[in-house]
């Protein structure tokens, strides 16, 4: 158990290596096929293909088993970024995104099975913080390499070093985890899963506390990087440093909030990561000088409440369902996806007609008001 813990968290580093030098670029790499304003519609589009193919995960594990689905899903998205490193034509870049981004969120979803079948319920805070440290710390290592990446090779070249590592990943289930065991995974229907959420007040609050964190990190993903490009005229060199420095509080956060959450709970301190996230966000769009520490600064304290956020309510929520419950987790998961698919539903008709770029991240500040109203009601599970 111990052993395949760890090459799960080894799989897990580079399945985020590869995920993080592309996540902040797909939105400025889209943005050369089509309009910056409809950017958001290649995500939705993406999103509802997901959010369809993950709520048909269970069955794909129970014919498959988690480890071989994980190879084939590895193995689609290596295609995928090899097509995106090398083409120049949209027909081809924006089929082969969104399976990529369909890809992805299939490994998140089975790297999540593992771990949780390789923690004991008694520590799974410290479990799953020592995970999102470690997946956290290949992000913040991956941005301090993607901005000379591109400087040197462009989008391409950021593509096929995504590609490289995905590849190595892909490597690690190969090799290890042949002893791997899968639960019985259970077979429950959409409207079931639905009224499991609906009558367990518990999974239905933090599942929406999870929603909103990923409509933050998605509204951040695709617009962050735009407006510091196009609006504040930084280069990808200093935007990456930015990112490297933002991305610190997962890295340093994670794992001991993890433990301090299996014996605290987690109530006060999702209360005090939305305050922090919020307050943060909304001072954003008051910044208007384009200097390198400040806005390092201003986006380090909004992954300082986020990281407080993501792990808390990943603590609570493993707390209460187990391994076997793929439908669960797997609704779950769909935050992701569906935060894709909201926040640009959200943003697109907002940007056409705000006098501005920068009013996003006011209407971002208020949407997170809502998660914190949310964890006001929000009982400890210990």
């Amino acid at each position: 158990m111990k052993s395949g813990r760890k090459i799960t968290y080894i799989a897990g580093f580079l399945f985020s290596v590869h995920l993080a030098l592309t996540s902040y670029v797909n939105s400025s790499y889209l943005e050369s096929f089509i309009n910056e304003k409809y950017v958001g519609i290649i995500y939705v589009i993406a999103a509802i293909f997901t959010i369809w193919g993950l709520l048909e995960m269970p069955k794909i594990l129970t014919r498959f088993g988690n480890r071989r689905a994980t190879i084939l899903f590895s193995s689609i998205s290596f295609i995928s970024l090899i097509a995106l490193a090398f083409t120049n034509r949209g027909f081809i870049a924006l089929p082969a995104f969104i399976l990529y981004f369909i890809c992805a969120n299939f490994i998140i979803a089975s790297l999540d099975i593992f771990i949780e079948d390789f923690s004991k319920t008694s520590s799974i805070g410290k479990y799953r913080g020592l995970y999102l440290m470690v997946i956290n710390g290949a992000w913040v290592v991956a941005q301090t390499i993607s901005g000379s990446i591109i400087a040197k090779s462009s989008y391409g070249g950021i593509y096929l070093y995504s590609a490289g590592f995905m590849a190595l990943c892909a490597s690690i289930f190969v090799v290890f985890l042949r002893d791997f065991k899968d639960p019985v995974y259970e077979k429950i229907s959409i409207k079931r899963t639905v009224k499991v959420f609906k009558e367990n007040k518990h999974i239905s609050k933090i599942y929406l506390i999870n929603l909103i964190l990923k409509f933050f990190f998605a509204w951040m993903v695709i617009y962050t990087p735009i407006y510091l490009r196009e609006y504040l005229h930084f280069g990808w060199s200093q935007i990456g440093l930015i990112f490297t420095i933002m991305l610190l509080p997962f890295v340093f956060l994670d794992y001991p909030l993890g433990k301090l959450s299996d014996k605290i709970g987690e109530k006060k301190m999702l209360q005090l990561g939305f305050t922090v996230t919020i307050l943060s966000t909304l001072a954003i769009p008051l910044i208007k000088e384009p200097k390198l520490i400040l806005w390092a600064s201003i986006l380090f304290a909004t992954r300082v409440g986020a990281a407080t956020i993501e792990v808390l309510s990943e603590s609570y929520f493993f707390k209460v369902v187990t391994a076997e419950q793929a439908d669960e987790i797997t609704f779950f998961r769909n935050t992701y996806p569906l935060s894709y698919l909201i926040a640009p539903l959200l943003a697109v008709p907002i940007l056409l007609v705000v006098p501005s770029f920068k009013y996003l991240f006011f209407i971002l500040g208020a949407v997170m008001l809502t998660g914190l109203l949310i964890t006001l009601r929000l009982k400890d599970v210990k």
